[in-house]
């Protein structure tokens, strides 16, 4: 199927968007688990995954607003997400994990897709890929984390 320009960067905005939308959603988690954790283990959830998720959103809203800015697309403002319920930091933590994760697969699929060459430029590619690579490890962070719950 054919697009314009300006059609595949509005597809490429919104995919973008839903990137940064589930990287909320783990952030939510993320501090609904640090409330529930003693210190120490909170105070290293934060550094393992809270800032390095706070990091990988921030670089999406910049990629998102620099390419929208760039080609005359209205800025966006980005609600903050809300966790879904759980009571055991292990749940929170575990939906965090699942939103990461759906945040990194849509960014490779946006990656996939070509769009961000066709109608894209190196900086909405570099963009999505230093996303990316934030959001790499934190899965793998995340199930070592847990397994010191408990102990």
């Amino acid at each position: 199927m054919a697009y314009t320009n300006a059609e595949g960067r509005q597809q490429l905005l919104d995919e973008l968007g839903g990137a940064v939308d589930a990287i909320a959603i783990a952030i939510a988690a993320l501090g609904e688990a640090y409330e529930l954790l003693d210190e120490q283990t909170a105070d290293k959830l934060e550094e393992l995954l809270f800032r390095p998720a706070q990091a990988a959103s921030g670089r999406a809203k910049r990629t998102y607003g620099d390419f929208a800015t760039k080609h005359g697309f209205p800025p966006r403002s980005f609600a903050p997400g809300s966790a879904p319920h759980a009571h055991r930091p292990k749940d929170h933590i575990d939906n965090a994990v699942s939103a990461l994760e759906r945040a990194g697969a849509e960014l490779g699929e946006l990656q996939d897709s070509m769009l961000p060459v066709e109608v894209g430029d190196a900086e909405v590619r570099a963009g999505i890929s230093e996303t990316r690579a934030l959001l790499g490890p934190l899965p793998h962070a995340a199930h070592e984390l847990e397994r010191r719950l408990g102990r």
